[in-house]
Order: C-alpha cells, then structure tokens, then sequence
C-alpha cells in the first residue's frame, strides 16, 4: 500500500505536469497513451513469461524497474530538464514493464491463498490499490502546490523499497513448468482457450467497454478540476481521491461475499450504476455534487473490475493463467490508450462534459451487452 500511494502520486503528478507544460487535452491522452499502449502489445509476451518462469521473480525485477523509471523522472523534473518527449519516453517505459509485472502478479496469487480463498483475495487486493488511491492523490495534490511535480516522483521512487522488501519476505510454492512450444504457439494457445471458453470471452469484452467508458472522467481530471471548477491541483487531488474512497468502499462490501454465485450479477448493476455516476458527473453544476458522482464511478468500476477478476480465474485453468491474465490486463489497461487518445480529441471537438456523457452512453452499453448476451446466467453462477 506505501509503494502504491506513491505510484498514484507519480500518476497525478505526471497527469498535471504535461497539463502545465502545454494545456493540451491531446497530449494529455497521449501520455495516456504511451502509458498504457505497451500493456495491449505486449501483454501476450508477459503472460507467456508468468506460464513458463517464476512468478514472484518476475515481480520483483518489475519492481526494480519501475524504482528506476521513477528515479530517473524525478531527477530530470528537479533539475528542470524534463519535456514533453521525455516525459512520453518515460511512461513508454513503464507501461513496458507494467505489460510483464500484471500478468506475473494478477497469476500469484491464486498460489498464495488457493481457489476457496481467492475471491476474497482478489477483492482484498483491490481494496489495497483503491485505499492508496485514496492516500496518495490527495497527498500529492497538496505537494504539488507546495513543492512541485518533482517531489512527487522522488517519494514515489523511495516507496518502492517497500514493495520490495515485501516480496522478499513471502516465497510462494510455484509449480514447476516444462514447456516444449515454441512462444508464439504458447501465445496463440492462450488466446485460443480464452476464445472458447464462452464465460471468459464475454466478460473479458464487457471489461474491455467498461474501461472504455471509463477513461474520460480519469483523463479529463485536470480539466474538470482547473478549468471548469477552479480548484486547481488540489481539486484534482480530491477528485482523484474521492474515485478511491468510492472504489474502497465498494471492494469492502465485495471482500465480504464467498463464492461466485453473485458475482455475474455484480458486474451487470456495477456497469449500470457506473453509467449513473457518469451521466450525474457530466452535468454536474458544483464540486461537491462532482465528488459524489466520481466517489459512485470508483465504486462501481472497481468493483466490476474485482468480480470480473474473481469469475476468470475460477473458470480457468492453473496452465493458461499466465496468459489468460494477459489478456485481462489487456482489456483492463491496454484499453486505456485507446480511450484516452479518443477521449483527449473528443474533449477538444466536443467538450470535457460531453465526452464524459459518451462514456456514460458505453457503460450503459455494456450493461446490456452482459445481459442479452448471458441472459439466464444472472439466475446462477457462471462459475
């Protein structure tokens, strides 16, 4: 939780930081996009990775990485040597990393806790991510104006020592793996037995809309809060922080569920009430009402985000998770640069609220998608 408040600092630093430096919505959903376009290319090659060698292994040389990525960001920011290309290069790098340190992560922890518990794992975990959102964004905000984007990156740096030294601490048994396939016979086998499974590949295109949907309200934070609320950085701080509280909020109310036989249903009202929060914040006339709406879209995102995850992992099997996975992050994250490119034209043709609307419009979408397309299978498990 220590390494992820400062990760999300990093993030909303970076986020204000090319805001500043051109007040460009487009190069705002560019930096989104280099962020996250290597987890949608490259995330096949981390599962193959999370299948074939050590799991926690490949988290922790992650980690290292992503210490220097950050180090080498704050030390260019402080100096006043940080640019736009650099800072594109940067998240270029870390969204490479990330495409390796997701699946390898998303797959340990079944070997942690085992299937009876992993649902509550699962939800516990992203009650963690979602509690140091909650943390760490408001926190920056206030150094932002105190101190500048620099500060943020160098705790962000020293916070990965945390992590770190955690990883060393827990030793997993991992199954030991021989395989005899060439990589990409291994890749298209892992897309393969997602396609066929039909409860995957449904819940796996409902993630990729959802996220879809949800990229605008993230994206256009600084706008909201700067230009159209005039809160500045620390507006975007609580905003930021609010999507948190209301994603922690909901992950507790999930960790307290066993099994999977609500958990279709979950995804289903989870996509309604996030179009809900979606359409209030659009329109919204006050902060405060804005709050509201972004702390109804974090609790509704994650917690689909957590069932969906939850339901995958039951259905599949222990030899395709790493790649399985893969995929999951692909439509978690990899979406993201997508969404953020077309959210960052969008807002400049049509405005930050009427983009915010058309995600709206998506999730609700994506809610009916669920429930044609599953019909009968809100009434008992999938799994």
């Amino acid at each position: 939780m220590v390494s992820l408040s400062g990760s999300w600092m990093q993030g909303l630093a970076q986020s204000w930081l090319i805001y500043r430096l051109t007040h460009s919505t487009f190069l705002m959903g560019t930096l989104g996009f280099c962020t996250h376009i290597p987890v949608l290319l490259l995330s096949p090659i981390g599962g193959i990775a999370a299948d074939r060698f050590s799991r926690r292994r490949l988290v922790i040389l992650s980690q290292f990485a992503f210490l220097a990525q950050a180090s080498t960001l704050a030390y260019l920011t402080l100096t006043d040597r940080i640019t736009v290309p650099y800072l594109l290069a940067l998240a270029t790098l870390f969204g490479i990393v990330s495409a390796f340190e997701i699946p390898a992560r998303q797959s340990l922890y079944v070997l942690m806790v085992g299937q009876r518990d992993l649902s509550n794992a699962i939800a516990l975990n992203s009650m963690t991510f979602n509690a140091a959102r909650l943390v760490g964004p408001p926190i920056a905000g206030f150094i932002l104006a105190a101190f500048g984007e620099g500060i943020c990156f160098l705790v962000n740096a020293l916070t990965f020592l945390a992590v770190i030294g955690s990883l060393f601490l827990i030793s997993p048994s991992e199954p030991s793996r021989e395989v005899t396939c060439s990589a990409l016979s291994h890749i298209r086998e892992g897309f393969t037995y997602a396609w066929d499974n039909r409860e995957v590949r449904l819940l796996l295109g409902v993630t990729a809309l959802v996220n879809l949907a949800g990229s605008p309200v993230i994206l256009l934070g600084p706008v909201f809060a700067d230009a159209i609320f005039h809160q500045g950085s620390q507006g975007l701080g609580f905003l930021t922080g609010a999507l948190g509280l209301g994603a922690v909020l909901g992950t507790i109310i999930l960790a307290r569920q066993t099994g999977t036989s609500s958990m279709a249903r979950t995804v289903l009202v989870s996509a309604l009430t996030m179009s809900l929060g979606l359409t209030v914040f659009a329109i919204s006339p006050s902060f405060p009402l804005s709050l509201l709406a972004v702390g109804l879209v974090g609790f509704s995102i994650f917690r689909q985000l957590a069932a969906t995850n939850t339901l995958i992992q039951t259905l599949i099997q222990d030899d395709y998770r790493g790649r399985t996975m893969a995929i999951y992050s692909m439509m978690v994250i990899g979406m993201l640069p997508l969404g953020n490119l077309a959210s960052g034209a969008a807002a400049e043709q049509i405005g930050a609220r009427a983009t915010v609307f058309c995600g709206a419009i998506l999730a609700l979408g994506a809610a009916a998608v669920l429930r044609i397309w599953a019909g009968y299978r809100f009434r008992k498990p999938l799994a």
